[in-house]
């Protein structure tokens, strides 16, 4: 026992409280009574595809209310395809909520209590200020389905950079314990404020990932205004002039690498190519020399208006040039989806954020299958998951409304017709197959 002491002394030099183990004790008191009235617990009723057709479950998930009328924020899996969310705060009073605005780029969401008009709800404060790695902090949420839960532990990395896992944010990394069902909920440091949201955790809860606070603030008008991140695109990718992990390294040491462009971007419509070295964007030198510098080049120009053009200069084979991208709305990046119970799969449309092995194909875009029914009409007929629907009884199928239209179209002519032809793309070959949905499988079942 007399180490602890010296581990405790080491743990507030780190979070930069110099002051009595029983003075820290106290600080980390006050930090959880700050935020811990704004904590939520939430829980779900979410529709999702499996097996042919739409399936009902129930998820949980952590929040935090950021104003006092009750505006709360979680992460967008949270409450992805959500058709009621429920909330419960700390006093145990509960209330339903509606998503105002949501972003799957960032994970983010924002949510609004359905409260009576005049109910005021205790906000914590979204922290300004980026954290310095060994700060303690305060993990609170909802782990495994158990509300109002805190943990403790330091950052182990305050610019994580996660392949994958979101083109537009460094991560947090921390000790403390983030375990499934602590999505959403706040991160807290020593002076009592959320410096961001935990979404990313394992089973152990040994290591998880927080959006910094700063970063969510950024989003957070557009959320309000738009729905949505409101972000811009450009179709660029981009590459570090060194990058370790893939064993890279460029000889300059300013600007950064054009990695690759949309075929159907405004970079490449503009003249952009793989190998550009852009060394300065509206005049603003740029340079990217590790791929943790990354994301915040795509925020800062995601962030820029629509439809308003924006220099880029670079370097292409040694000689300097510039060209202008105007960027276009990056819209929805997951299509939507439709139910064929009947005929025994659910499709999807295509998006070149979501499914770019089947934009490749699909350029212009359509639907693909996304789950089918085993042993169901359509998994008869011999239809695959991924397969792109392109006929269905020779009309074109270009979007779910469409599909979705056919479909019904269908049902209400059971009596004259109960199979149709269906051209499909499977692999980039033409695939036609015959769908007979005389029977209704599924009520057999």
């Amino acid at each position: 026992m007399k180490h602890i002491p010296i581990l405790l002394s080491a743990v507030v030099a780190l979070s930069g409280c110099l002051s009595p183990v029983g003075d820290f004790r106290e600080t980390v008191a006050a930090s959880k009574r700050a935020v811990f009235p704004s904590l939520v617990y939430i829980r779900v009723v979410a529709e999702g595809s499996n097996g042919g057709k739409f399936e009902k479950m129930q998820a949980s998930g952590s929040g935090v209310l950021v104003s006092e009328d009750g505006e709360l924020l979680t992460n967008h899996h949270v409450v992805d395809r959500a058709t009621r969310i429920r909330c419960q705060l700390t006093d145990g009073s509960s209330y339903d909520a509606k998503v105002i605005g949501k972003d799957k780029d960032l994970d983010v969401a924002l949510l609004k209590l359905e409260a009576p008009e005049g109910t005021r709800f205790p906000a914590a404060r979204l922290s300004e200020r980026h954290l310095d790695i060994g700060e303690v902090v305060l993990a609170m949420g909802a782990p495994w389905g158990l509300a109002r839960s805190v943990s403790m532990g330091i950052v182990s990395c305050n610019d994580r950079y996660l392949e994958d896992c979101g083109d537009y944010t460094l991560w947090y990394q921390t000790d403390a314990a983030i375990s499934p069902g602590n999505s959403g909920g706040p991160l807290v440091d020593t002076h009592g404020e959320v410096v961001g949201l935990n979404a990313r955790g394992n089973t152990q809860g040994a290591q998880g990932f927080t959006i910094p606070s700063p970063i969510v603030r950024e989003v957070l008008p557009n959320l309000r205004t738009y729905g949505n991140a409101h972000w811009a695109w450009f179709g660029i990718d981009w590459q570090p002039l060194r990058d370790f992990e893939k064993d890279t390294a460029f000889a300059a040491t300013e600007g950064v690498i054009v990695a690759g462009t949309d075929p159907q971007g405004p970079a490449r419509a503009a003249g952009l190519e793989p190998n550009d070295r852009v060394t300065a964007i509206d005049g603003v030198s740029v340079t990217a020399i590790f791929r943790e510098d990354i994301p915040a080049l795509n925020r800062a120009l995601a962030l820029r208006p629509w439809d308003k053009a924006v220099r880029f200069d670079y370097v292409r084979n040694g000689v300097s040039a510039s060209v202008t991208v105007t960027p276009q709305s990056k819209g929805d990046v997951e299509g939507k989806e439709v139910e064929c119970k009947r005929w025994g799969f659910t499709a999807k449309e295509i998006n070149r954020f979501d499914t770019p092995d089947l934009a490749f194909f699909a350029p212009e875009g359509g639907v693909f299958v996304s789950s089918v029914s085993w042993d169901g009409n359509a998994d008869n007929a011999g239809m695959k998951a991924k397969d792109i629907v392109r006929k269905i009884g020779g009309k074109d199928v270009k979007d779910a409304a469409g599909l979705q239209a056919l479909y019904d179209e269908a049902l209400k002519n059971l009596d004259a017709v109960t199979q149709v032809g269906v051209d499909v793309l499977r692999k980039g070959k033409n695939v036609h197959l015959i769908l007979n949905y005389r029977q209704d499988l599924d009520k057999e079942d």
